[in-house]
């Protein structure tokens, strides 16, 4: 048997982010297992998580920078710079959810460690997610990061809306796996692989894609459906956003989608690229999604919930970026996600500050006279409301005209067209949340008293305003970043600019 001596090497090399993010969730197991009483425990856990995705951000700096002495793992594991942009956006939405949730878990006498070791097994699925060149790769990933999920949407025992929104996401999420799964094993019936390179070479072959491999493509689009929550497969995202504990909520939000887009790039351009078939399946979800999204939401008073629908209705944004495909498009869905990510993250945070007992009764007039007694956390809602809503000046607008370049470059005007009409219908709720905070006085003497972050959250909310600030007037790193991850993707390899 002729065995090749560098393969070891390069796996080891190709997955030390992931092995250094391993490592750290054992020890931090241990240090659980070994301490989980006090508050003190509590927050050295945090502390330790925190000093855990520092070390796997360089660990990925690192592999990112010296990339020449780096490949992908044949069939395996892909080392591109796609894979570095979405593990810089995972590795952040995990420190910025770690950031909020000191508050919120003390606050909530959640006082479980475990809940550190789950943030960092979850991000670990993420990441090998963006990785996985291989459908068996991404599925045992999916299932990594959703069992992690699935338990933190259940963090609160003592509430039967945390227990409903855990047992929601279980059995929807299961019944999602099972099409993912299926679909995979038509998918390898009718080309002979699981590889996604493989897959692509072969359907480029091929004169037309058998009835087989269209019903695994089916399966499989339907199976990613459910994750990044597209209409008609959203069903599971309001409850389970609304029951979860908030920053829980947030790091699915951001973390979660963000993944499951990541993958669906990789898998429908790598290795379905020859089969046309799936862009009009994709065109479509892209409209019922910012439309339903975007109605949904208009009719919700609760705070929380409204972020719910509005997360629909901004991976109906992403699926266009899908649609538009070519370095554009992936380049749109890496510089839009980082935008949702900050965003997102920052509106929740603020919630979290304003609300107890899981912030579900938080309704949007609840808001009122926030500038007054809180003015720089109403700033700041108030940047991410803009940012959401695509406002000029802020991250979110930029993220949105990269998408309409890339719709419109690709020929999908109409598409475009739907995204700009959505956006402005969006509206409706979004400057509702600044007019209440800005323009109606407290509902009561003092209500705002008791809204405040700790220093953590602070520091969280005030990098995420500044993350905003400054992509919207200077996006241009951003952009180079995005388009150098695009190219890898589209060319398979590993090559590209400097991070």
């Amino acid at each position: 048997m002729n065995l090749n001596p560098a393969i070891p090497r390069d796996l080891l090399l190709s997955l030390l982010p992931e092995l250094v993010l391993t490592g750290w969730a054992l020890v931090l197991l241990l240090f659980v297992a070994w301490r989980h009483r006090t508050v003190w425990d509590l927050r050295i856990a945090g502390w330790l998580t925190l000093l855990a995705l520092v070390s796997t951000a360089v660990a990925i700096w690192w592999l990112w920078w010296n990339r020449a002495g780096v490949r992908g793992v044949v069939s395996m594991i892909a080392a591109d710079d796609f894979r570095w942009v979405a593990d810089w956006v995972f590795v952040g939405a995990a420190a910025l959810t770690v950031l909020i949730s000191f508050t919120y878990l003390e606050r909530e006498r959640l006082l479980a460690p475990e809940y550190h070791v789950l943030l960092l097994l979850g991000t670990l699925g993420m990441m090998l997610m963006a990785a996985g060149a291989d459908l068996i790769v991404i599925f045992l990933a999916l299932e990594l990061m959703s069992v992690a999920v699935y338990v933190l949407a259940g963090f609160d025992r003592r509430r039967a809306r945390s227990a409903e929104a855990a047992l929601k996401y279980f059995l929807l999420g299961a019944f999602a796996s099972g099409f993912l799964l299926y679909g995979i094993a038509l998918v390898y019936g009718a080309t002979g692989t699981t590889n996604l390179v493989l897959i692509g070479a072969r359907l480029s072959i091929a004169m037309r894609a058998s009835a087989m491999l269209l019903a695994g493509l089916a399966l499989l689009i339907v199976g990613f459906g459910f994750k990044i929550a597209a209409v008609p497969f959203h069903m599971w995202a309001p409850d389970v956003y609304d029951g979860a504990p908030t920053p829980v909520t947030a790091f699915m939000a951001t973390g979660v989608k963000a993944a499951a887009f990541a993958a669906l790039f990789r898998v429908m351009y790598q290795a379905f690229a020859a089969v046309p078939a799936w862009h009009d399946i994709m065109w479509w979800l892209a409209v019922i999604t910012m439309i339903g999204g975007n109605l949904f939401a208009l009719g919700q008073r609760s705070l929380k919930r409204m972020l719910a629908y509005s997360s629909v209705a901004h991976a109906g944004y992403l699926l266009v970026a899908v649609t538009a495909g070519g370095v554009a498009g992936t380049s749109a869905f890496l510089v839009y996600i980082v935008a949702y990510t900050l965003m997102s993250l920052g509106a929740f945070a603020v919630l979290i500050a304003k609300g107890r007992a899981g912030e579900s009764d938080v309704t949007i007039d609840d808001l009122s006279g926030l500038a007054a007694r809180r003015p720089w956390l109403a700033f700041a809602l108030a940047v991410c409301m803009l940012s959401l809503l695509g406002f000029p000046g802020t991250a979110g607008f930029i993220g949105k005209w990269y998408i309409l370049i890339a719709a419109t470059s690709a020929g999908q005007n109409t598409l475009a067209a739907i995204l700009v009409l959505t956006s402005v219908v969006s509206a409706g709720y979004y400057l509702p949340v600044i007019m209440a905070m800005y323009m109606k006085p407290e509902p009561i003497e003092a209500a705002h008293v008791d809204v405040c972050l700790d220093r953590w959250g602070r520091a969280a909310v005030a990098a995420v305003v500044v993350g905003l600030l400054l992509f919207g007037v200077w996006p241009n790193r951003l952009f180079d970043l995005a388009r150098a991850a695009g190219d890898s993707v589209h060319a398979g390899g590993t090559t590209t600019a400097a991070p």
